[in-house]
């Protein structure tokens, strides 16, 4: 009986034993068929996870910069086309001898161009870096030895001398201190009169700051303008005239006594007959002439050679219609015969003598117009608006200089006059022959 009850419980614990060894050996097949799926579809979660780290390495690289490229404009009239510059040019300027153009721009760098270089293949020009800032207007010194420019980020009046090297180029040598700031809006324009005598500024809060050379407020102007949107100092470097919001043209005479003390500011004359706000305004070289283009669609020609202190207003010589848009510019040439005004990207040029439109040019710049100027010889016509600054022959100019001489020949009665007036006609008729000849080619 004893017996039969251990034989009983050994065949338990056996078949216990049994049970266990096939549990587990069950357990291990399952744990090694996960364990294989588990491989399987490990690597393409691990072939995702390295294409995600690759993708997250080729993007943290920094991505390479493609230059812009560069608007391209061709015309019969295009001398040339400065390009150097890498960012947008905002002004230019020519020196008063004439042989410099200069030329800022958000480059961070002030270009100093040669005239006689236009014509060439090559235009080299000389750089003066701009520390910490950049320049939006540029302005020559009446000695062409110094330029004086406005600082965006410092909101004041930067000066820079030139010095010339044997070579024949300059160096540039930066003011060791800026101009105070008075100015609480944008600074529309800058510039120093030709007698050396005083240095204006202006923004479009119509303020007007007139500054002695070393950076003192000689007096304030309040344009009342509600808004300024051009300001500038005549040739003669007797006036200063701003624009704006209003239909006119205020113009200020800036006195000094003869002993060279400044005295005051005293209202000169307005220019009035325009029916909506003046976009833009401009001189001659002598200041006898003006003109001005208007948000009304019209730019007017003005005789300002008049005796203002005597009450004596200047007279409207031309009224002549004219496209335009926000921020159009107008030039006149230094002998008062041509106008220019831009209208965006694009420029017009008309005979002033006629008012008759001669030349249009499109999409000279990829950008707004900013500046036009003709230089000192009354040869070339410069604009701004990109990268590029665009050099375009003045041929009107050419042509309206040959009929006025022709006119006067005929009204010449002395011998002398006449052979002189005949050899100026012909100087210029073989100048433009030379111009018309090379845009052929």
């Amino acid at each position: 009986m004893e017996f039969a009850a251990i034989f009983a419980l050994s065949l338990l614990i056996g078949a216990l034993v049994v049970l266990v060894a096939v549990a587990v050996g069950r357990q291990k097949g399952e744990l090694s068929e996960q364990n294989e799926q588990k491989k399987d579809t490990s690597a393409p979660v691990e072939e995702n996870a390295a294409q995600a780290s690759s993708k997250k390495q080729k993007h943290q690289q920094r991505p390479r910069k493609e230059k812009p490229q560069q608007h391209t404009f061709t015309h019969k009239l295009l001398a040339s086309s400065l390009k150097n510059h890498s960012g947008n040019v905002t002004c230019l300027d020519f020196s008063s001898n004439g042989k410099y153009l200069a030329s800022c721009s958000d480059d961070r760098t002030i270009r100093i161009w040669s005239t006689k270089d236009f014509l060439d293949r090559d235009h080299k020009c000389l750089r003066a870096n701009v520390e910490f800032d950049h320049a939006t207007l540029v302005r020559f010194s009446p000695d062409s030895r110094a330029f004086i420019t406005w600082l965006a980020n410092g909101e004041t009046i930067h000066i820079y001398k030139m010095i010339k090297k044997d070579d024949g180029t300059f160096s540039f040598k930066a003011a060791s201190e800026d101009f105070p700031q008075k100015h609480k809006g944008v600074a529309i324009n800058i510039g120093i009169a030709e007698t050396g005598k005083f240095i204006m500024s202006a923004s479009v809060d119509t303020t007007i700051v007139i500054w002695d050379l070393k950076g003192e407020v000689l007096a304030t102007i309040n344009t009342n303008q509600m808004t300024n949107s051009h300001a500038a100092v005549s040739p003669c470097g007797r006036f200063v005239a701003s624009c704006g919001f209003t239909p006119d043209v205020k113009v200020w005479e800036v006195c000094f006594a003869k002993s060279g003390e400044f005295k005051e500011v005293a209202r000169a004359f307005d220019l009035k007959g325009h029916s909506a706000g003046v976009y833009s305004f401009d001189f001659s070289n002598d200041s006898r002439r003006m003109v001005t283009v208007s948000k009304d669609g019209t730019w007017k020609l003005w005789d300002t050679d008049v005796e203002y202190k005597k009450k004596q207003d200047p007279y409207l010589l031309r009224t002549m219609p004219c496209q335009v848009s926000e921020g159009s510019r107008i030039a006149l040439s230094p002998d008062g015969r041509v106008v220019a005004i831009s209208n965006g990207c694009d420029l017009a040029v008309y005979s002033a003598s006629t008012g008759e439109l001669e030349e249009e040019f499109h999409g000279v710049h990829s950008k707004e117009i900013t500046n036009l100027k003709f230089d000192i010889n009354n040869r070339f016509l410069v604009s701004s608006g990109d990268r590029a600054i665009r050099v375009f022959h003045n041929v009107t100019g050419y042509r309206a200089a040959i009929q006025d001489m022709q006119t006067m020949l005929k009204k010449a009665s002395n011998d002398g006059v006449r052979q002189r007036l005949q050899q100026q006609i012909t100087d210029a008729q073989n100048a433009l022959d030379t111009v018309l000849n090379a845009t052929k080619n």
